[in-house]
């Protein structure tokens, strides 16, 4: 049977489809998806990708010994950097632009303790931390994202800016470090419906029989 989403050939590498992805050892994946073959991938096995997700090129995805779960209707753009070594889940309709950086560990680097991956956890004084970036949430390029926090739903964060506390939903950050400076619209959310709509339906005809079924 042919395949739904064949991979995509670009000069310089190709985007993978989920069942290439499924070969390489994910721990799940849905449909329409695209990882660039130029992204790496550590822990496989701990790392699951939603629905129609587009991952770009030059990005890191580190699940170490944690997890990451991606939701649907995600893209995380070119360079970004993920650590999943304390959990890291981002939900559904998120938006990571060029060079995000979210870290769930992180060295202290006040000089009381050794730093680096290659020294024994005992002369290391690790800050560590699971992360949550919630629903319709945008950050914005070469944002940092540090260990513990919860970025609340709908919440938009400007370029440049470090995020060091958790955000409150639905509201406009930038700054170092993040302040929130307004309110955002969540009129987006009628839209969603709509599309979340539409996709059931598609998904209803893509499937004829599950009508008799359900009756």
């Amino acid at each position: 049977m042919a395949q739904e989403h064949p991979v995509v050939i670009t000069y310089g590498g190709s985007y993978l489809n989920e069942d290439a992805l499924r070969a390489l050892g994910i721990a799940s994946v849905g449909r329409n998806v695209a990882v660039h073959s130029t992204c790496v991938m550590v822990g496989l096995d701990r790392l699951s990708v939603g629905s129609n997700v587009r991952i770009d090129p030059f990005t890191c995805l580190i699940a170490g010994s944690g997890s990451i779960r991606i939701g649907d209707h995600v893209h995380i753009a070119g360079y970004v950097f993920l650590s999943g070594a304390a959990g890291l889940v981002i939900e559904d309709f998120v938006g990571l632009s060029r060079g995000v950086t979210v870290y769930t560990r992180n060295d202290d680097y006040s000089g009381a303790a050794l730093t680096g991956p290659t020294v024994p956890e005992k002369y290391l004084a690790i800050t560590s931390g699971p992360v949550t970036i919630g629903r319709h949430v945008v950050l914005g390029a070469s944002t940092i994202v540090l260990p513990g926090l919860v970025i609340g739903e709908g919440a938009t964060v400007g370029s440049l800016s470090l995020v060091k506390q958790d955000l409150a939903p639905w509201g406009i950050y930038a700054g170092v470090p993040a302040r929130r400076l307004r309110d955002r619209s969540r009129a987006m959310l009628e839209r969603e419906a709509d599309l979340l709509r539409e996709e059931r339906l598609v998904g209803a005809a893509a499937r004829p029989g599950d009508e008799i079924l359900d009756g």
